[in-house]
Formats: structure tokens, C-alpha cells, sequence
């Protein structure tokens, strides 16, 4: 006898044998049931990240693996088991009559009282950084129960917010920087007694375990997470920095960067990209469709070769040029000047090769500087870069994450690698969080990234740096399809296009090493 008058049938248990998930909706509310044993389980339809259908997601080893960006949760508990969510899927009660399933469109309330009877936590946590890391860090040791004080430092305002829409959705006009979304909710660090600083940090001393921010008194730290990200590389372009120029040579970091370069990319005005990178090319795709003239120089052959291999890199290359991009590929730009001549384009900028290319504003997408002198008392790599180990471990008492850190992956045959995508840089940090605590997670993790070109999503788990062998499954010219890396029989990556399932299913499978059949495998059968 069913006694909670809000339940309600919403479906058949039978409807379960051949299907584990069915998204049902109860008035104004879908929920997505999922059959984990002997029970079904009523979770938020939409991923809490960015809404992708979690329905449309992979089950494997008993966690929901969200089709757009690989966020990844426990089928029995809706607990994160990997970003970019940074809070646990909303549960619905669900109960089982008969061949009836039953649930209730009001979400059960677990809303966890700190005891206050447990002896007060008096450790300080600082996290260097508001950025993907920051955030996830914040979230992170909340929800493992950290009571203690929490202190996050950051130079910008209004942090910490998604920061690949600047390059993916603004250029084109899909977003404003103002509208691009936060991370966490807008009550979260008052919620969850985060102390937020806006500050420049002048230097963390890692033998005193002290952060020093100018005037304001010090912060002594007993675990600290550094996580300040990189800084985009100006062009070294003689004449760059004269007045008339310096104003239209663009960078892209935070909203004010992105601002500026919508201010400038007028319709019918002529862009010219410096470094064919995922964000060159993205920011490229995005004036495109706000009818701005691109033109792209960069030394390499063709974009994304070194990521894609070639043959993939060649359709890349061949979708922008379709929207009319032009490439100047194999060539540096080396100085401009002011076009003075009062018609035309208001610059002119010469390669190496002496050949001009005119054009009204330049944007560098030419890599990143790590800004890590402040962090003594460590060693730094020739870049700037940090040395960490399996629990991102710097020193005792400081935890790196994200772009600075240097790390091995545990997963055969990567070895030690960098990697400047902020998934990654957050599973990072779920990581450092869990170390801070002294309850270190030892579970592999595989770097994700995805890139967006015109209507194209193109996604990449693993890490390659050579393979010998590329398997490709499904129709590479028509964007459908996952190719698959391997090295000596061992698949190495993934690269997948409007294959979502697919890629989750094997985001998850590739936390132990595959063979290039086995993998083949899991991306049919998904």
C-alpha cells in the first residue's frame, strides 16, 4: 500500500528488462530512474553541470557517465566520482509495488547538519586560485566533511565561472561574458563559510606554510592548494607594444579579456589568429559566425596533427576553411604596424617569409606561461611547472592542480605528463582535497578534454604521445565517429565525434589499460 500521496506509477518494472534507464516526468518535473540490482533509483534528469540528458549517458561499473562532458556519478548514491559537476545528482524517492514503480516529484531533502557536538576542526585550508580547481576543491572537501576554515584567494571578481565558453560560445555571440554560467551556486561560498579574498598573492613560502598577500596580514596554512592556472603568451612582435597597436592585440583568460575582443570583432572586420591552438581555432570558429574575416598563422602543418593525427586534423582544418577561414600554416608572424594609409584594415603584420596580411585586430593563441614564482621553497621545472606525485602532492602541507602540475598518470604507458585543460585540472583537485583530509583517493583517472567548432563537438580521453596504430569506427568525413590510438597493441586515445555514449563508456573503461580489440569492443557495443 502505497501511504506518500506524492507517489505516483510512472512506470513498469518490466519496462526495466531490456532498458536500465527511462526518463519519466511527473508534471513539470523529469526523473531519470535507473535499475541498479534489485532496485530502481530516481535521480535529476539533467546533469547539474551544464543539463546535458543523463539519459542519453553510459552505465558502466555501476556509475552514470554523462554523454557531453564525461561528469561521472554512482548509480547507488548520485556522489561525484568525477567532474565537471560540482554537486551530487538531486534524489527522488522511488518505491517498487508489484510490477509498479513508483516516485515522488518531491526531491528527498539531504541537506547534511554539521554535528555540533564533534570536536571543532581548527586546520586552515588555502586554495590559491578561483578557477575550475579552486572550485572543485571548495566543493570537494565540503562535501567530505571538512569543517574547519577554508580561505580562497583570487585576483579576479566574480569568480569562480566557466571559463571554456569564453572561447567557445562568446566569439559567436551565443553568450555574453556576463552571462557565462558559475560553477557553483551564487549562495555557495556564504552557505558553506568559505572566506573568499581578492588578492594577489605576493608569495607563498612552503617551508613557513604562509601565504602573504601585501598589506593584509599573512594566512598560515596547514594544507594549501595551489591552482593559479596559466597566463595566455602575448606575441613577440616587433612594433607590438606602439601606440595604435598594443590596443588591438587580444588575449583571451577572463570576462574582461573576452569583452574587449567582442567590442572589437565587428561584422565585416578582419581577424588574424596567431596559433592554430584549440583556443585560436575556437575563437576563430566563433567570429566566423558573427561574419568577421579570419585569418590564422601558425608554424605547424596542419591544426591539431600532434593531438588528432593526421587524418582527422585534415577535416578540422578542411570544416573552417568550408566557413571560409584562411590559413597561412608553416609561418610566424613577426611585427606589425599601423596601416596609415586611412582606408582599409588598421594593421598590417608581416611574416617571416616577408608576405603582409592585413587585418583590423590580432588574437594570440599561442600557449600559456605558468606565473609560479611566487610558490619558494620548492623546485621548479624549466617551464614553471611543478612536480607532484599520485596525490598532487608538491611538498608536505602543498598540493598543486591543473596547468602548474606535473604528474605521472597511473595508467600505462603514459608516464610523467602536463596537461592545460580544466577537467582535468579539476579531477586534480578532487584529488589534493581528498589528500588534504589524509584520506587519498588511489583510483586511476583519464584526461578529457572537448573541443567546439562550428556545430561540432570533438572529444579526446587519454593522452598520446605517439601511437602506431589507428583504428577508426564509424565515418570520419561525415563527423560521426571515434578513432581509436594504440601503441604496441595498447590503446593510448580516444578521439570522438557525435559518438557520446561511446565515449563515455570507454571514459570509464580506460581507468585500466585496454588492448586496442578490447576498446574496440566497448565502442560498438555502447
Amino acid at each position: 500500500m502505497n501511504n506518500n500521496p506524492s507517489m505516483q506509477k510512472v512506470a513498469a518494472l518490466s519496462d526495466f528488462d531490456t532498458q536500465p534507464m527511462k526518463c519519466v516526468e511527473i508534471g513539470d518535473t523529469p526523473i531519470l530512474l535507473i535499475r541498479s540490482g534489485e532496485q530502481i533509483r530516481g535521480y535529476q534528469a539533467k546533469c547539474p553541470h551544464a543539463g546535458a540528458p543523463l539519459e542519453e549517458g553510459a552505465l558502466c561499473n555501476g556509475r552514470l557517465v554523462c554523454p557531453w562532458h564525461k561528469g561521472t556519478f554512482e548509480i547507488d548514491s548520485g556522489a561525484i566520482v568525477e567532474p565537471p559537476p560540482l554537486m551530487p545528482l538531486k534524489r527522488y524517492p522511488v518505491k517498487i509495488e508489484g510490477d509498479n514503480v513508483l516516485a515522488s516529484p518531491t526531491p528527498l531533502d539531504e541537506s547534511a547538519a554539521r554535528d555540533a557536538s564533534a570536536t571543532p576542526d581548527t586546520r586552515t585550508f588555502a586554495i590559491v586560485g578561483a578557477g575550475a580547481a579552486g572550485a572543485t576543491a571548495c566543493s570537494t572537501l565540503r562535501q567530505a566533511g571538512f569543517t574547519g576554515r577554508i580561505v580562497l584567494i583570487e585576483r579576479e571578481p566574480r569568480t569562480p565561472y566557466d571559463r571554456t565558453s569564453l572561447s567557445k560560445f562568446v566569439p559567436a555571440g551565443e553568450m555574453s561574458p556576463d552571462e557565462v554560467p558559475m560553477l557553483l551556486p551564487d549562495d555557495f561560498f556564504e552557505r558553506e563559510s568559505i572566506d573568499v579574498i581578492q588578492a594577489e598573492v605576493a608569495t607563498l613560502d612552503a617551508g613557513a606554510k604562509r601565504i602573504d598577500i601585501g598589506s593584509a596580514p599573512s594566512i598560515h596554512y596547514d594544507a594549501a592548494l595551489v591552482s593559479c592556472g596559466g597566463i595566455p603568451k602575448r606575441p613577440s612582435l616587433q612594433g607590438g607594444e606602439d601606440e595604435g597597436v598594443a590596443e588591438f592585440v587580444r588575449l583571451l583568460r577572463g570576462r574582461d579579456d573576452a569583452r574587449g575582443l567582442v567590442d572589437t570583432a565587428t561584422p565585416k572586420s578582419h581577424a588574424l589568429v596567431l596559433g592554430a591552438s584549440f583556443i585560436g581555432l575556437e575563437v576563430a570558429a566563433g567570429l566566423r559566425n558573427r561574419d568577421v574575416a579570419v585569418t590564422v598563422v601558425s608554424p605547424g602543418k596542419v591544426p591539431f596533427e600532434k593531438q588528432f593525427g593526421p587524418e582527422i586534423a585534415r577535416l578540422v582544418a578542411g570544416l573552417h576553411e568550408a566557413h571560409g577561414v584562411q590559413f597561412r600554416m608553416g609561418r610566424h608572424a613577426v611585427a606589425v604596424k599601423r596601416n596609415d594609409e586611412g582606408s582599409g584594415e588598421r594593421l598590417c603584420v608581416t611574416l617571416d617569409d616577408g608576405a603582409t596580411v592585413m587585418c583590423d585586430f590580432i588574437v594570440a593563441g599561442l600557449g600559456i606561461e605558468l606565473p609560479t614564482d611566487f610558490v619558494t621553497g620548492v623546485e621548479h621545472n624549466e617551464d614553471g611547472s611543478l612536480d607532484v606525485d599520485a596525490s598532487m602532492r608538491v611538498a608536505d602541507g602543498l598540493f598543486a592542480a591543473g596547468d602548474i602540475a606535473r604528474f605521472e598518470l597511473p595508467i600505462e604507458p603514459y608516464g610523467s605528463i602536463r596537461v592545460e585543460h580544466w577537467r582535468v585540472a579539476q579531477q586534480h583537485a578532487r584529488i589534493a582535497a581528498h589528500a588534504m583530509l589524509g584520506s587519498p583517493r588511489d583510483e586511476p583517472f583519464v584526461p578529457f578534454f572537448w573541443t567546439f567548432h562550428y556545430d561540432k563537438t570533438i572529444e579526446y580521453l587519454g593522452h598520446a604521445r605517439q601511437w602506431d596504430q589507428t583504428v577508426f569506427i564509424g565515418e570520419p568525413e561525415k563527423f560521426e565517429f571515434i578513432a581509436l590510438f594504440g601503441e604496441k597493441g595498447k590503446l593510448v586515445a580516444a578521439v570522438g565525434c557525435d559518438r557520446n555514449r561511446q565515449m563515455g563508456a570507454l571514459a570509464e573503461a580506460m581507468r585500466r589499460t585496454l588492448s586496442i580489440e578490447d576498446a574496440k569492443k566497448i565502442a560498438e557495443e555502447a
